[in-house]
Formats: structure tokens, C-alpha cells, sequence
């Protein structure tokens, strides 16, 4: 089976500044299909414009086990699930963040409006393709579990993970931390771009791929950040953008905290 080159892409909170850049760089690296790992929205000052982009790219998005191997996929995140629910669990920020951004879902054409709606509604927590699992948080739960750095010395937490992995490879967004987790615990932190290279014999030792994140890194490193696969090497990909820009974007809206904005100039 010939494997598409995937760019696989998580959290972009609402950037567009940065998501432009990381879409067009895929595009020039000659990608074929795109996954969404979820968190369009939140945090950010643009979610309109980030979901206009996500569905033209990842149109199929709720038929699990039904897509083709070729078609662009995005699940959904903890904030479309605050989104369409309730975003009491949320810290302060985060909370008035998404509730501006039901808000501004609802502003302007009705009938764009209930597209969003529609699009967020459909969103599935995982999905395999028989060569890679992809979930938001973590293969154990989907939408909320982190895998953080830390988790490399938790053997506990991936063992119970690796008992819900149904492919060889799962990829998982949501703490922002690009890493690489193995079952035999070997453990992976990029630093820049890096790669392609192989994850190694899945069969003997699987992997979850962290893949970071394109509107809102959280490493220290305030580049955007996302992956590239094509079912044996893998790519993580760092890229500069106009940060100035996204923060500007965040500060014109007097509902978001200004912290929102400041964080994305320090990558935390």
C-alpha cells in the first residue's frame, strides 16, 4: 500500500499567521494529505479563518473506519469539545478565550455560521488508517489525557496507552511538546527541524508522536511546529512566522487576555 505524505498538524488555536505558513510549506514539500489532530479554535483571534482553511483541507471528518487512505481528516480538540459544551474545567483564560469564540462563530452569515457549527458538530475523537492511529490527546483519551516529557518515566500511564494504540504509530497533539514516547521507553524531544527518519521497527516497539503545535508552542521554541509522514520516516518541521501579527490579531479583541498574546513571543 502506497502511504500518502501527510502533513499532520494540531493546535492552531485560532493562529493564522502561523497556520498560513505551515500549510504553505507542506504544499511545497509536496504533501498529499492533511490531518488535523484538533484545537482549531481557542486562544486565538481568528477562529473563522482557521476553520475556513481546515475545511477546505480535512472536508471528511466523521466517518471513522469509512475514509480513504487519500482524504484529509480533523478530529476534535478539548476546546471544540468545551466549544460544544461546557468550558467549566477550563483555567480563566482559556474559559473567556472560548466563550468569545462561540460568540464570534455565531457573528456575521447565518448560513457560513451554521457551517462552522455543522463542521465542529461532526468532529470525531480518533481515527486509524490501518498504518496510523490519530488522536488529540493521547490513544487512551483522546480528547483530554496530555502526553508530556514527563510521562517518559511514567511507565504506568504508557503501558495503559499503549493498550488502546490501534495502529503501530499514534499521533497526538494537545500539550504542545513535540516528542516521541516508545513502548520500550525510549524517549525523543526535537529540537528544530529534524528528520525524515525512520521511528524504527514499529512492530517490536510502537511510538506516539507528539507532533507540537502550529498556533501555540509550548517548548520554549516560539516557532510553529508539525509533522510530516509517509507511513516509514518521519519529519518535524519548525518554522518562523509573524508572530507580531498573531499577537496584534489577539490584542484588537478586548475579550482575549492579553497574556494569550504575550505567550506566544516565549513559546510557552
Amino acid at each position: 500500500m502506497t502511504y500518502p505524505l501527510t502533513a499532520i498538524i494540531s493546535d492552531l488555536h485560532g493562529n493564522v499567521p502561523a497556520l498560513t505558513v505551515a500549510l504553505a510549506d507542506a504544499r511545497a514539500r509536496g504533501v498529499e494529505r492533511t490531518v488535523c489532530l484538533g484545537d482549531v479554535v481557542g486562544y486565538g483571534a481568528k477562529p473563522r479563518e482557521c476553520l475556513d482553511m481546515v475545511m477546505e483541507l480535512c472536508s471528511a471528518t466523521s466517518k471513522p473506519g469509512g475514509l480513504k487512505l487519500e482524504e484529509g481528516l480533523c478530529l476534535r480538540g478539548n476546546h471544540e469539545d468545551a466549544l460544544l459544551g461546557s468550558a467549566a474545567d477550563f483555567n480563566v483564560r482559556a474559559r473567556r478565550a472560548i466563550e468569545w469564540t462561540r460568540d464570534e462563530l455565531w457573528r456575521g452569515d447565518e448560513a457560513r455560521s451554521n457551517e462552522y457549527w455543522n463542521f465542529v458538530g461532526a468532529l470525531v475523537p480518533r481515527h486509524s488508517d490501518g498504518v496510523a492511529m490519530f488522536a488529540h490527546g493521547s490513544p487512551r483519551d483522546a480528547v483530554r489525557e496530555y502526553m508530556l516529557p514527563r510521562d517518559a518515566n511514567d511507565p504506568e500511564k504508557l503501558r495503559a496507552n499503549f493498550e488502546c494504540m490501534e495502529a503501530p504509530v499514534c499521533f497526538v497533539g494537545h500539550s504542545h511538546v513535540p516528542a516521541i514516547y516508545y513502548e520500550d521507553q525510549r524517549f525523543f524531544l526535537p529540537t528544530g527541524t529534524q528528520g525524515p527518519f525512520e521511528l524504527g521497527d514499529l512492530e517490536e516497539a510502537r511510538a506516539i508522536v507528539n507532533v507540537g503545535s502550529v498556533g501555540q508552542p509550548r517548548d520554549g521554541d516560539p516557532r510553529l511546529c508539525y509533522a510530516l509522514f509517509d507511513g516509514q520516516y518521519l519529519t518535524f518541521v519548525r518554522l518562523e512566522y509573524d508572530i507580531a501579527a498573531a499577537q496584534a490579531d489577539i490584542r484588537a479583541v478586548p475579550d482575549l487576555p492579553e497574556e494569550l498574546a504575550d505567550r506566544l513571543a516565549v513559546g510557552r
